[in-house]
């Protein structure tokens, strides 16, 4: 984008003698890579810099936003994830029925559907329709219980919730179809052993990774990919600050925050690959 800090600070109007001092203040002057690495080295170091649209300190600037992303994020998991790994192990119970055909058709259809159209129907459909919430999450989470976040929260925990579920449902019908084509389950079928009985046993076990996977990556995305819901909801988080560092052209803000969403999700990467063998004994073992 054109611009810098120094020009959305002192306007279209600055003189080119002004603007270059500003950039000298702000060590915008400076190679770009030598700017990098200087901010690389102080934030390995605990120090993510000082903001170049407020001269604020970035990390007092992450603290005051991080509680509300990190809200919507856990009740999101909390609701959508047992809700959608459970409708897909019931789908993977009965394949080919109405059911199933029904499930996989909405889980398809919510994958293609983004998440400001979705957000745009609960919302017309609830607020405007049914007169029920507002469209604008407005107020902070201080002194209120899970109960009272998920009456300030709902309408935006609802919109992630159906985002998630489009992947998780299809991803663990999927990885449970997958194992129940294996030798061992075609056995227990032939003993007569229910159907129920063999997925939650013995399939689902076995197809634990790939679940984990999915639901790591879900998680990663409520944390990195939430943007669209929280501008289109109005409540202050990570994702609307790193718009906002986008639109005043401040760098090291969006570094900072960038850093913070991969550091995030390599750590849930790796934990989920932790729970695929804790939960699989064949992976710690030598085939």
């Amino acid at each position: 984008m054109p611009g810098d800090a120094a020009q959305i600070r002192l306007g279209q109007n600055a003189d080119e003698d002004s603007l270059r001092a500003f950039r000298a203040e702000l060590g915008l002057d400076k190679p770009l890579y030598y700017q990098y690495l200087n901010w690389l080295f102080n934030f390995v170091q605990g120090d993510f810099g000082m903001s170049l649209s407020s001269d604020y300190p970035t990390i007092q600037l992450i603290r005051d936003r991080y509680e509300n992303t990190l809200v919507v994020s856990l009740l999101t998991a909390a609701i959508g994830i047992p809700i959608s790994v459970s409708l897909g192990i019931i789908a993977a119970m009965f394949p080919g029925t109405i059911y199933d055909r029904i499930l996989t058709l909405g889980s398809v259809t919510l994958v293609a559907a983004p998440e400001f159209f979705t957000a745009t129907l609960l919302v017309l459909f609830f607020v405007f329709f049914l007169d029920i919430g507002s469209a604008v999450v407005v107020g902070g989470i201080e002194g209120k219980n899970i109960f009272q976040l998920l009456a300030h929260f709902w309408l935006p925990v609802m919109t992630l919730c159906f985002v998630i579920a489009s992947q998780l449902i299809r991803m663990t019908r999927a990885a449970v179809l997958n194992v129940m084509s294996s030798p061992y389950i075609e056995m227990a079928i032939l003993k007569g052993i229910p159907r129920s009985r063999i997925v939650i046993r013995h399939a689902l076990l076995n197809s634990i990774g790939p679940i984990v996977n999915i639901i790591a990556l879900n998680l990663a995305y409520l944390v990195t990919g939430v943007i669209v819901v929280e501008v289109y909801f109005g409540y202050s988080g990570l994702a609307t600050l790193i718009v906002q560092g986008v639109q005043t052209r401040d760098f090291i803000l969006i570094q900072a925050l960038g850093m913070i969403f991969c550091c995030t999700y390599v750590i849930l990467m790796i934990i989920a690959d932790v729970a695929a063998i804790v939960s699989n004994p064949r992976l710690r073992h030598p085939k």
